[in-house]
Formats: C-alpha cells, sequence, structure tokens
C-alpha cells in the first residue's frame, strides 16, 4: 500500500465539523461558513445571495451544504447563481464538506456554503 501526503496548496481543508460548527486548522467556526481557496469567512446563511454572487470571477463551481439532509435550494437563490456563471452543486453538509476537501486537493476553483449539521 503507499500513502500519498495530500497537498492543498496552502489552501486550509475542513478538518472537522458537527453540531453547529467546522473546524478548520485550530479554529472553530460557529454557524454557517464559506469556505474559500484562502480560507473560512462567517456567512449570514442562504439569505445571504449577494456574498455568494460575488463569488462568480474567483472560482467555478460552489457547493451548498444543506445541513445534515439534503433540501432543494430556492429556485431564485439557484436562478442568481447560475445567472452569474457559477456552478453550483447542492447536497448535505456532510458529503460537501468531503468533495470540498477532496477538489481542493487538486487545485480545483471551489468555494462551499456550508449550514452547520
Amino acid at each position: 500500500m503507499r500513502l500519498n501526503e495530500v497537498d492543498f496548496n496552502a489552501a486550509p481543508p475542513i478538518d472537522a465539523y458537527g453540531p453547529g460548527f467546522f473546524r478548520v486548522g485550530e479554529t472553530l467556526w460557529q454557524g454557517p461558513t464559506l469556505m474559500l481557496p484562502s480560507g473560512p469567512e462567517g456567512w449570514g446563511g442562504l439569505s445571504d445571495t449577494a456574498r455568494l454572487v460575488d463569488l462568480a470571477n474567483r472560482i467555478d463551481v460552489l457547493f451548498i451544504g444543506m445541513g445534515p439532509e439534503i433540501s432543494p435550494l430556492d429556485r431564485n437563490l439557484r436562478n442568481a447563481l447560475e445567472g452569474a456563471g457559477l456552478g453550483v452543486e447542492v447536497m448535505a453538509t456532510p458529503p460537501a464538506c468531503r468533495t470540498y476537501n477532496v477538489l481542493l486537493s487538486e487545485g480545483r476553483r471551489i468555494a462551499a456554503a456550508l449550514l452547520p449539521v
């Protein structure tokens, strides 16, 4: 078996998540969190549309973690994001965290808007 060290190109991965929080490095982020290649930031949740639309020129795909289970994204929010040129993938938060980390390690231009579990 060959083990390879994962290189995140100085972008911080999500180390853990739990009820109401995300851990990135040594820092706990409470509540909705926006994960960018530059690092995590607080986020106002699904009503904070402008913040997500502003990502259009910086990333190609936005993962939206809807909490413990997948649920549909509001049509107006999806239309605003896709109209800005963002690829949008909606899933439950646990797989959104895992997918974010995998694609981050591949050097992809991605972000994740995460509602806590």
